[in-house]
């Protein structure tokens, strides 16, 4: 926990249903579901975006800037590598935590100041060589990680909570959203976006701008400042 108060244990029978949950969203949109193997010592591998960057052809297996979570690294590796994907490794002194990184066309934002450090940036950047994208570092110090601050919507419109926003002027198109969980959206393809429960008026705001929204409750990973976006890593052909 770094940027809120801790609000009470987490159900653990309760975050499993919502997990379980998530996935059948994924699953009923068209998603195939690859599960990596556990790391029942890593509590915190559940929120697996932090742990890999995939574009294109390369998976970049991130050095988090938390040491409490790098054994969660080996498990996350055998899953990329067993669908097709060369890897790259963060290494010292460079820290990289995946939800750091959001991607939109041919720029890649990543946050710095908390997890994620310059040397991290550019081990990415030198990854990522040859994939014809621009790696921008972004100041982050509100919020855990860029993607509790800012994701993008399908046309590339930047969806962010003020209060919890370093720079938005970052994003030629910054859409505010009325509530902290709002401005976190998985692209599920096309106009469709998943997105948390707890941010209702957001889930109106987008509906009504024409996307398909679906909702799903993850209070017990909000609990430890976790996201939508946490959970997965979308693997695209």
């Amino acid at each position: 926990m770094t940027h809120i108060e801790r609000s009470g244990a987490v159900d653990g029978a309760l975050a499993l249903r919502q997990w379980q949950e998530y996935v059948d969203v994924l699953r009923r949109r068209g998603w195939s579901v690859v599960e990596a193997a556990p790391a029942d010592d890593c509590p915190d591998g559940v929120f697996i975006e932090d742990q890999v960057v995939v574009h294109g052809d390369v998976a970049v297996l991130c050095r988090s800037g938390a040491p409490a979570r790098r054994g969660e690294r080996a498990g996350v590796r055998e899953a990329v590598e067993a669908q097709g994907y060369r890897t790259v490794e963060v290494e010292e002194p460079g820290t990289l935590d995946g939800g750091d990184v959001l991607k939109h066309g041919h720029v890649v934002w990543v946050g710095v100041g908390g997890r994620t450090n310059l040397s991290g940036v550019d081990q990415l950047r030198q990854a990522l060589r040859g994939h014809r994208v621009e790696v921008v570092p972004v100041p982050v110090s509100k919020v855990l990680h860029l993607k509790s601050a800012v994701t993008a919507l399908p046309d590339g419109t930047v969806l962010g909570y003020p209060p919890l926003v370093d720079d938005p002027t970052v994003w030629p198109r910054f859409l505010a959203v009325p509530e902290e969980p709002g401005a976190h959206v998985v692209l599920l393809g096309g106009l469709s976006v998943l997105m948390s429960a707890s941010a209702p008026r957001t889930a109106q705001l987008l509906a009504a701008r024409g996307h398909d929204v679906t909702t799903v409750d993850i209070s017990e990973f909000e609990k430890l400042e976790g996201c939508v976006t946490c959970l997965s890593v979308r693997l695209r052909g």
